[in-house]
């Protein structure tokens, strides 16, 4: 028995060869480097070629082996530091140089008493309902005029008010609601995400309650104003604390669930009103702030805002309660915590390193003020607060404020009160469509097919108002509003509030959201403020105001089209980079100009 001279005896993947001649190399193996097992089935005589498929096979091995070491270190030493901080057992002893730690169960895993009853979903929808609850409270005070003032402008009214008076009733709510995102924005930061929630509901159900007591005018203003206050409040930690919270697959969807609260509100508030007392409403709605509290209390922190206030064992144990044990949260879970300072591997272990800085990572050491004049906070600010503007002045709040007033001239004889309810239904329907379209399509022509159909059907209703014959075809502006309805509430009312919590960068979250959040309610104010000028100003009354809305959501399809980014399915990394400049690779690995993105 004869061996090949470039064979190892040792190598239990040599190949012995017998005394006869091996055959020669098969003609569609010539050229092509094969690994050890390969060459072995094709009993190829090449030496040089099984050498490089030997050296093939163990860079294999290798890797394998190092990836598995990556995962366990990380995994290591995510369970020891939580242990260590909780002092529930000592650092241990550090690994050899060389050593690889076999991999254990995780005791986090191990000790979760809510693993095998609820799923990571279940968890993150849980977590969302707080928010939500407290969003249906905006929505309630924003649906809250339109059956408040029929009630004080009744003869029989033990407060009667005048026409400025029931004016500024329903614009002192979106008054404070810029202020209350500013103020907002500090609280995130300061209290965190889940915490400013809580305390922003305790002030949120006294405005209710002064408004069930209020005894004259200056009392409903002052029940109005804290309420509007508190819807101001609340809306950036909502929106940042599920978007923190959510895996990528489910964030559209329950961030979309924010507009749909705003709609259940606005539907619960004119259903309420419009068979009980104004008081009795009041006091029903009251209820939604203490059911926020409820569902936020068994609720973690958002994980992100715990790492960058360096509590990274409490971050890594609300990350793992949200989002579970599997292959990609505890990719992501590791990304989180060595982008704010923890060593993701334990010492000794062979790390393949640091991770390399990312651009988002590169502007978070600037100063303040350069981050604020960089593209990474100015683009997507511009494209956000644009997106509200559009949202607001496409007329929604004004329809939804004054429903009962514009039911009265364009519905045909249709009961105000039963076309308000039919049109609620109809917003909170197509949120609940809209839910469903986050995560099938895209955000960016989910926003241009909703603002291009917002448009025409303004443009429709207000051309019927003003040419048609109100006689005639008494249906054709209630059908046009209902499609107006239908086609704003399936993307221009969510899409704004959905990528205010997606796309601003990390650590200007907070501040961002709140500044974006309180341009939304100034030009909320200025909407409903000047609502009964525009609908009262021209005749017939409403063509006017639906043409200024309908051309405002027109342009605005354009803008979307050209500068709205996609963000379905990515991460909150991968977004914020992206906004940064970072150069979005091909397929192939390689950006727009070919070349290698590392």
């Amino acid at each position: 028995m004869k061996t090949d001279p470039h064979d190892d005896p040792r190598d239990p993947g040599a190949l012995q060869q017998p005394d006869r001649p091996a055959p020669p190399c098969p003609p569609g193996l010539r050229g092509v480097v094969l690994s050890a097992g390969q060459l072995q089935a094709e009993r190829c005589s090449c030496p040089e070629k099984r050498e490089l498929g030997r050296q093939e096979a163990q860079q294999e091995q290798q890797a394998q082996r190092n990836m598995q070491q990556v995962f366990q270190g990380a995994q290591q030493k995510g369970a020891a530091m939580g242990k260590e901080q909780q002092g529930l057992m000592g650092p241990g002893p550090a690994p050899t140089k060389h050593e690889v730690r076999p991999l254990v169960a995780d005791p986090l895993r191990e000790k979760d008493p809510a693993r095998k009853k609820f799923s990571p979903l279940v968890r993150q929808v849980l977590a969302a309902a707080g928010p939500v609850m407290a969003t249906i409270s905006s929505g309630m005070t924003t649906g809250y005029s339109a059956v408040l003032l029929p009630q004080l402008e009744h003869p029989n009214s033990t407060i009667p008010i005048s026409y400025g008076q029931a004016s500024w009733i329903a614009s002192m709510a979106p008054l404070p609601m810029a202020l209350g995102c500013l103020l907002s924005g500090l609280l995130l930061d300061r209290l965190g995400r889940r915490r400013s929630q809580l305390v922003i509901c305790v002030p949120f159900t006294i405005g209710w309650v002064l408004l069930a007591v209020a005894r004259d005018l200056p009392a409903i203003l002052g029940g109005r104003f804290l309420t509007g206050l508190c819807v101001g409040l609340v809306g950036p930690p909502s929106l940042i604390y599920i978007g923190e919270t959510a895996e990528p697959a489910y964030r559209g969807l329950l961030l979309a669930a924010i507009s749909l609260a705003v709609a259940v509100g606005i539907l619960v508030a004119h259903v309420l009103g419009t068979v009980l007392h104004w008081r009795l409403t009041a006091w029903l709605c009251a209820t939604a702030p203490l059911a926020c509290i409820a569902f936020l209390c068994p609720s973690p922190e958002s994980p992100v805002w715990l790492a960058s206030k360096g509590k990274l064992a409490e971050a890594s144990r609300a990350f793992r309660w949200l989002r579970g044990f599997d292959e990609a949260a505890s990719l992501e879970l590791q990304g989180l915590l060595a982008k704010h300072g923890a060593a993701a591997f334990p010492e000794g272990a062979k790390a393949p390193g640091p991770p390399p800085p990312t651009v988002s990572s590169e502007v978070a050491a600037l100063p303040l003020w350069r981050q604020l004049l960089h593209r990474s906070f100015l683009r997507p600010f511009i494209i956000i607060a644009t997106f509200f503007f559009l949202m607001q002045f496409s007329g929604v709040n004004a329809v939804a404020f004054y429903t009962v007033s514009i039911m009265k001239d364009v519905g045909g004889g249709l009961d105000e009160y039963v076309a308000t309810i039919i049109l609620d239904v109809v917003r909170v329907l197509m949120s609940c469509a809209a839910c469903v379209l986050l995560r099938r399509v895209g955000r960016r022509p989910l926003a241009v097919l909703s603002s291009a159909a917002t448009g025409v059907s303004l443009m429709g209703l207000a051309a019927r108002l003003a040419f048609g014959d109100p006689a005639s075809h008494a249906w054709m502006p209630v059908s046009l509003l209902v499609t107006y309805i239908t086609a704003v509430s399936v993307g221009l009312v969510p899409l704004p509030w959905v990528m205010a919590g997606e796309v601003f960068p990390g650590n200007l979250r907070g501040l961002s959201g709140g500044a974006t959040s309180a341009l939304n309610f100034l030009f909320f104010f200025a909407v409903v403020k000047s609502g009964p000028s525009l609908f009262a100003t021209f005749s017939p009354p409403g063509a006017f105001a639906f043409a200024v809305y309908g051309s405002v959501a027109l342009l605005g399809s354009v803008f979307l089209l050209l500068f709205l980014p996609e963000t379905k399915n990515k991460t909150l990394q991968d977004i914020e980079d992206e906004m940064a400049g970072a150069r979005r690779p091909r397929a192939d690995g390689r950006d727009k100009a070919g070349l290698p993105v590392p």
